[in-house]
């Protein structure tokens, strides 16, 4: 019987935990178009930190879609901030909890399989320290993915 102050979660399939270790290949900022999801707080902390007023910044690198806003990608769907050069992130001080959060998103933790396809996608996912559950559930809270 649960008190009102315990909740019941349910066992996840990856209850022991997972490993990853970012590798630094910029694979995660690259590919297909898709979606950086930033809120107006981030959007302010990338503008501070590139030195670029708001409304510049965001006329510049942010597009909005329905009620939310996201990062501008290249033509290639690369991240308009990942520096393919170098193969690194320009603003990693200041990345969205999107780009903090990877690999631990929903969609990559719905199913051992969707799990696979991530550590075929990534080589830092499925390698690594273990990372634990609590660790890997206060990831995928952040942001829903």
């Amino acid at each position: 019987m649960l008190t009102p102050n315990h909740e019941s979660t349910p066992e996840h399939w990856y209850k022991d935990g997972l490993q990853f270790e970012c590798t630094g290949c910029g694979n995660c900022c690259t590919g297909e178009p898709g979606y950086v999801w930033v809120t107006e707080q981030e959007i302010q902390s990338l503008a501070d930190l590139t030195g670029t007023e708001l409304e510049e910044f965001t006329d510049t690198y942010v597009r909005k879609i329905g009620a939310r806003f996201s990062l501008r990608e290249f033509p290639n769907g690369d991240c308009v901030f990942f520096d393919s050069d170098k193969r690194n992130c320009t603003v990693y001080d200041a990345r969205p909890v999107q780009c903090k959060t990877w690999p631990f998103w929903n969609s990559n933790l719905e199913t051992p399989e969707d799990w696979q396809r991530t550590c075929q996608e990534c080589p830092g996912s499925g390698r690594g320290p273990l990372v634990p559950i609590d660790d890997i559930e206060h990831q995928r809270k952040q942001i829903n993915i």
